[in-house]
């Protein structure tokens, strides 16, 4: 019996693959030099890691992309974002999560690279070098992502007024000295015009009005165990099928109450795993 159970134990722990080691961002905060960094929009994707013979999510599940797509890839380790264009996270979220690849949907995808996994050199090196290899594939599917030097916090927030009205999420900085790192680093940092954070859902509050007969807000439970209602940024499809009682909403803010709530939350969508 402790055999088998150990074999049992054994097959579960192959089963599940530990998630992979990337770096994460920080929020960017005023006084910090924007000349130290390059800059770049960051892309509402899924993030991908291609270790030279296999495209994985984040969390190491396999990435079921056609066999074209993948075909098209270099032979050297690459980091980066699955993107379908801005505003467009449900329909590509909807793409790379079958099981069985549609080819004409993932004509669509893009696989857009901001980094290379274990490269030596600092950052704006690699970023040279990720222009080659693209350069190379002669892929459309396989761009880099833009970087841009900004020469002070002015041309920042103008680049991040022009990406914002253009529809992005925000910027990206990420140290051009900086080394390959792993972890959450100040040498990657996030800028948007709004917070971002996860809740789980406990309760559906009815609508009044208009909203009459479908959701009128959410309950959802923060992490330290927090609650409070999340009643914008559904569409009227979502009021009318909003997110079950358990599942994990990501919603945005704008700054949080002396109480340490979230001030104006506001809907994005359920979070999906990888």
């Amino acid at each position: 019996m402790r055999i088998l159970l150990a074999l049992l134990l054994i097959g579960l722990c192959a089963s599940v693959r530990a998630e992979a080691p990337i770096l994460l961002a920080e929020v960017y905060r005023s006084g910090i030099n924007p000349a130290d960094y390059l800059v770049s929009e960051k892309l509402d994707g899924v993030r991908a890691i291609w270790d030279g013979k296999a495209l994985r999510f984040r969390s190491g599940n396999p990435v079921q992309a056609p066999a074209w797509f993948i075909a098209g890839l270099p032979a050297a380790p690459l980091d980066g974002e699955l993107w379908a264009g801005r505003g467009s996270f449900e329909r590509l979220s909807g793409i790379v999560r079958k099981d069985v690849p549609v080819d004409a949907e993932w004509r669509d995808v893009r696989y857009m690279i901001f980094e290379l996994p274990e490269a030596p050199g600092d950052f704006s090196a690699r970023a040279t070098r990720i222009r080659e290899l693209v350069s190379e594939a002669q892929q459309p599917w396989l761009q880099a992502i833009e970087q841009f030097h900004v020469k002070d916090a002015t041309e920042l927030k103008q680049r991040m007024t022009a990406v914002v009205k253009a529809g992005g999420e925000g910027l990206m900085l990420h140290r051009a000295d900086a080394p390959y790192l792993t972890g959450r680093s100040n040498a990657l940092l996030k800028l948007k015009s709004w917070e971002d954070a996860e809740a789980r859902v406990v309760g559906h509050v009815p609508g009044k009005g208009r909203h009459d007969g479908r959701l009128g807000a959410l309950i959802v439970e923060r992490p330290d165990g927090r609650r409070f209602r999340v009643g914008s940024g559904f569409t009227d499809a979502q009021r009318e099928a909003p997110p079950a009682i358990g599942e994990t909403i990501t919603y945005r803010y704008q700054s949080l109450t002396a109480g340490g709530l979230p001030r104006f939350p506001g809907y994005v969508r359920v979070r999906k795993s990888f």
